[in-house]
């Protein structure tokens, strides 16, 4: 890890803690934000708007330093590179869509010119044109998801933090707003999104940091989360073949499995063994043996919820 000081491109914390009172937030977190989608990922009360929360200097960490483009958090140079969409609504009574963006653009201090300039495009971007000049006060939950994002976003800076951005969006909207983060972690920013509905993240992210009760569990890519368990954690593999229940049975004879379930529709089934390569290994012999017709073979648990649940346990659900 980093000396502090020295992540002058990105972002990372260093041992941080956060104690509300005797209420734990975070403790002892240590991780940087690479370029790209990096989501923060757990149930309600895991973490992750605390983590968020320190990052934008909303609040101060009560143990640890934490790096945000060379800088602390609260610095002043650090106002103008991050975007913040944070998670519950607070717009001014009575504002229009286009008045609540350019309202935060004018506290960037850029002159009106470019005030409505970049208040046109950011709304544009988030697909809210239309809508830009009614009341945010009548907006549906997605719409006003919509313009948050768009003041997250308007000023064009590097690190854009997003807390809970996909709540109340219909799925085209949420496949609208993937597309778009997309875009921006393309064009080199860092883009933080948390997350409670773990199986969206793989639709999402890079990059997940795990979080459970204010403690961070696993980071990283999830095959490499899940490569790096202890061995003793079994691995579930789907496999879509030509007559399941004779495969089931080879596979209890063998003693490389500790469970197999047949899949509903008959085309196939999921086994549980805890040595994925003699497992492989297996299975490629009897098919080229003949013994059975396999189409397809895939990992069954490489998802967020599925590591989650193999760290935490029966809590993660």
């Amino acid at each position: 890890m980093s000396a502090p000081g020295s992540s002058r491109g990105g972002v990372t914390f260093h041992d941080v803690s956060k104690f509300y009172g005797e209420v734990l937030g975070v403790n002892g977190v240590t991780l940087t934000v690479e370029p790209g989608i990096t989501a923060l990922v757990g149930p309600n009360g895991a973490g992750k708007s605390t983590l968020m929360n320190l990052m934008t200097g909303l609040v101060a960490p009560t143990r640890g330093h934490i790096d945000v483009l060379g800088h602390v958090p609260r610095d002043p140079r650090v106002f103008r590179q991050l975007g913040y969409c944070a998670q519950f609504d607070a717009f001014p009574r009575g504002a229009t869509g286009h008045q609540f963006v350019a309202g935060c653009l004018r506290l960037f201090g850029y002159e009106e010119p470019e005030v409505q300039r970049r208040a046109a495009v950011a709304i544009e971007r988030v697909g809210l044109a239309e809508a830009a000049r009614r009341r945010v006060a009548g907006y549906s939950k997605g719409m006003r998801q919509r313009v948050k994002l768009a003041q997250a976003m308007a000023h064009d800076p590097r690190i854009i933090v997003l807390d809970e951005p996909l709540n109340g969006l219909d799925p085209m909207a949420r496949s609208e707003f993937i597309a778009l983060f997309r875009e921006l972690a393309a064009e080199g920013r860092h883009v933080l999104v948390s997350s409670h509905i773990l199986h969206e993240v793989d639709l999402i992210a890079d990059q997940l940091v795990m979080l459970h009760q204010g403690y961070v569990v696993a980071e990283g890519e999830i095959p490499e989360m899940r490569e790096e368990m202890v061995i003793d954690r079994p691995l579930q593999v789907a496999v879509r073949c030509e007559n399941p229940a004779a495969l089931a049975s080879r596979l209890f004879a063998s003693g490389e499995v500790i469970e197999v379930k047949l899949l509903s529709d008959g085309g196939g089934l999921v086994a549980t063994t805890r040595d994925a390569d003699r497992f492989y290994l297996l299975l490629n012999q009897l098919a080229s043996a003949g013994e059975v017709g396999v189409h397809g073979v895939a990992p069954a648990d490489e998802d967020a919820q599925a590591v989650y649940h193999y760290l935490v346990g029966s809590e993660a659900s």
